[in-house]
């Protein structure tokens, strides 16, 4: 079993530089950082940072109405200018794997709404994005059937495989895969990718995301309970 640590940014480029992949960028978090929404949270994975909302259940445009379950609604929003065909993908990829995670059938006849804020992309921005919008959910105690992390994974051109990479690695890499697991048995819930990358590439970068995504939900569970504490 691979062990993973959690490093401050400076000690993380050094790493990666060195080749390690097994570091993952310091996660800092803020819940109820908002205070007009039903969730709320601000996600640093190093230098990379996203801000997640949630309204919601609420009610819903008749238009969009399901009879059967709520409507669950995922709106990304880049860190400047109008969202472009990539940050609509990007949009596409977060509902697909965001839906399924809800209990929507609770709530029939409503919405719940999730917008997550590009604040800062220094690379894995994807995966801090879907990771912010988790702990949002969290915050807002929307009823889950499960909870989901992403970690990206870079692949470099000496095949070497990098975890958690920056912005500069990922210009580097010949291929980033950001793999998104379930906090039950840690089974693949989504994959997305860009550039090329072989079977057995693929099974090395799975087996160092999956370890990994285990720190990222042990983070969500520290995030809740000092919450919790701190409200006592």
């Amino acid at each position: 079993m691979a062990s993973f640590t959690v490093v401050k940014q400076e000690e993380f480029e050094a790493q990666q530089e060195k080749g390690s992949a097994h570091v993952l960028r310091c996660l800092t978090s803020g819940l109820s950082c908002l205070t007009r929404q039903d969730g709320s949270v601000s996600l640093s994975q190093g230098d990379t940072t996203s801000i997640a909302v949630v309204y919601g259940p609420a009610e819903v445009r008749i238009n969009k109405e399901q009879i059967d379950k709520a409507t669950v609604e995922v709106i990304f929003r880049p860190k400047v200018g109008l969202s472009r065909p990539e940050h609509r993908k990007q949009e596409r990829i977060m509902r697909n794997t965001l839906e399924p995670a809800i209990e929507a059938h609770l709530h029939p006849r409503s919405s719940i709404s999730i917008i997550i804020q590009e604040t800062e992309d220094l690379g894995s921005n994807l995966a801090c994005c879907i990771n912010s919008a988790c702990l949002a959910l969290l915050d807002a105690a929307i009823n889950m059937n499960y909870m989901v992390a992403a970690v990206s994974v870079a692949v470099k051109e000496n095949e070497d495989m990098v975890l958690d990479p920056s912005k500069q690695v990922e210009k580097e890499a010949k291929s980033i895969i950001t793999y998104v697991f379930d906090s039950v048995n840690y089974q693949i819930v989504t994959i997305a990718s860009t550039g090329s990358f072989s079977r057995v590439q693929h099974m090395e970068a799975l087996k160092l995301a999956r370890e990994a995504s285990k720190s990222v939900f042990q983070f969500y569970r520290e995030s809740v309970a000092k919450k919790l504490l701190m409200s006592e």
